[in-house]
């Protein structure tokens, strides 16, 4: 028997309508209740951010105007807030001089609909966003399970939209700025390596060293909401020669040389590290050359970081 779709939907998608007039959310919550909707109302800005935390809405329909706190307001702090950013807005207003409209933008909008409501309009508006917030969802969920590192920030504003949990703890041991903030460093690497990838080039991948140990970060991508997703992968001097090691079947002094080829260390400076002559270190760059099928310390730099990159 194929499942109902209808009650998968309304397990999954939950709307919540913010309006202090009764008959509105009256109105509204029946047009959502027939499309298979899970419908929670608030009749007030407090409750409204009470509901949204608690219940992790894939939408939220919000009245601009409210006594007490307005829907501006409202949604500032829930975008504010690390467990409400993620879900989009729709702002429901009468309100159509422009200045409204780029207020709730500014508040973090992502659509408006205008009063007097029409059903029609506001289910479309929702399919398109849930849509969306679905998807999101999913790929997050996937990246949780599989143990990724990800950040989302923002590309206008250089904003911490989400993170993964292993992303969260990395950024703790790195960084000392607030648990949801984007760090400096991340965004001054993000900036460097974006200018790198316009101008055609490979981006860095080092974005922090702690004495043997170093955060490395890439471009997963960008998304349709102007997010760039960075993937963040500790490493540390044992774990990248061991990965060289079983790459390309190194001995451990092979792999220590090729290792410090690709930090830019000169033959001489190798020497000093490992306590070796530089003509013994060339030897052994000879048989890395040999096993890995390049002539030069370039390509063999290039293929030992693409390897070690996607460890």
């Amino acid at each position: 028997m194929p499942p109902d779709t209808t009650i998968e939907r309304a397990i999954s998608d939950i709307v919540l309508i913010v309006d202090d007039i009764p008959e509105n959310l009256s109105f509204l919550h029946d047009a959502l209740d027939e499309s298979g909707y899970t419908v929670l109302v608030a009749t007030n800005g407090e409750s409204a951010l009470q509901r949204a935390r608690q219940s992790l809405p894939n939408v939220i329909l919000l009245d601009a105007l409210m006594p007490g706190m307005d829907g501006f307001e409202v949604a500032r702090r829930l975008k504010a807030d690390f467990a409400t950013q993620h879900i989009p807005i729709v702002f429901m207003t009468g309100l159509t001089e422009t200045e409204h409209v780029v207020a709730a933008f500014a508040a973090g909008g992502a659509d408006y609909v205008t009063k007097p409501i029409r059903p029609a309009e506001v289910l479309a508006r929702i399919a398109a966003h849930m849509q969306n917030a679905r998807q999101m969802k999913q790929a997050r969920t996937a990246l949780d399970a599989f143990g990724q590192a990800t950040v989302a920030v923002r590309a206008t504003d250089g904003k911490l939209v989400w993170q993964t949990p292993l992303s969260r703890k990395l950024l703790k041991d790195y960084f000392t700025c607030g648990e949801d903030e984007t760090p400096p460093r991340l965004l001054a690497w993000i900036a460097e390596a974006e200018t790198a990838r316009r101008n055609g080039r490979e981006p860095p991948a080092l974005l922090l060293a702690d004495g043997s140990r170093r955060l490395l970060a890439s471009f997963h991508d960008q998304t349709g909401d102007q997010e760039w997703l960075v993937v963040l992968r500790e490493e540390n001097d044992a774990s990248a020669i061991e990965s060289l090691i079983a790459a390309f079947r190194l001995t451990q002094r092979e792999a220590e040389v090729l290792y410090w080829v690709t930090l830019g260390k000169t033959s001489k400076d190798i020497g000093d590290i490992l306590g070796s002559s530089p003509r013994t270190v060339n030897k052994h760059l000879e048989h890395v050359f040999e096993k890995l099928g390049v002539e030069t310390r370039t390509a063999a730099a290039n293929l030992a970081l693409g390897r070690m990159r996607g460890a």
